[in-house]
């Protein structure tokens, strides 16, 4: 399973869970649920994950180093400011808030079950070998990190 380690772009996931949601929420129109407000919910919710993702971005160019997923090998430093004294991975926690409001949106009970597995690819197959990366290039300074703030939230 490392084969997928650091293979599939985070964007590009978000995007065919994204579709998955959809699909599996047009398949099943009975598993519908009621949810007031749910158009003007769904886009607050949204739009504090895009908030998060572009605070992230922003964060990283500021302290030029990469924002490729693909590559964590290639960052420059630790980045520590910003979005990032609150959640170690705010642009992921943002792509998570997107998909909920997504889900949101959707109304359908499927979408919403289908978060976890976001959630679990990401922590297994982008997150962790992240870590793994980071720790083996900048050591102390980022396990010292590590430590004070959290993964997601």
């Amino acid at each position: 399973m490392n084969a997928l380690e650091l293979k599939v772009p985070p964007l590009v996931l978000v995007l065919v869970l994204a579709g998955a949601m959809w699909f599996a929420a047009m398949q099943l129109p009975s598993l519908a649920i009621t949810l007031p407000w749910r158009h003007g919910l769904a886009v607050i919710i949204f739009g504090v994950g895009i908030l998060l993702i572009l605070a992230g971005g922003y964060a990283f160019r500021k302290a030029k180093t990469t924002v490729n997923p693909t590559k964590p090998a290639a960052a420059s430093s630790v980045v520590t400011s910003g979005v990032y004294r609150l959640s170690r991975n705010p642009m992921y926690v943002g792509f998570l808030l997107a998909l909920i409001g997504w889900a949101t949106f959707l109304s359908h009970t499927l979408p919403f079950l289908l978060l976890p597995v976001f959630v679990a690819y990401m922590n297994r197959f982008q997150i962790s070998p992240e870590e793994r990366a980071l720790s083996a290039k900048f050591g102390d300074e980022y396990e010292t990190y590590k430590q004070a703030v959290r993964r997601w939230l």
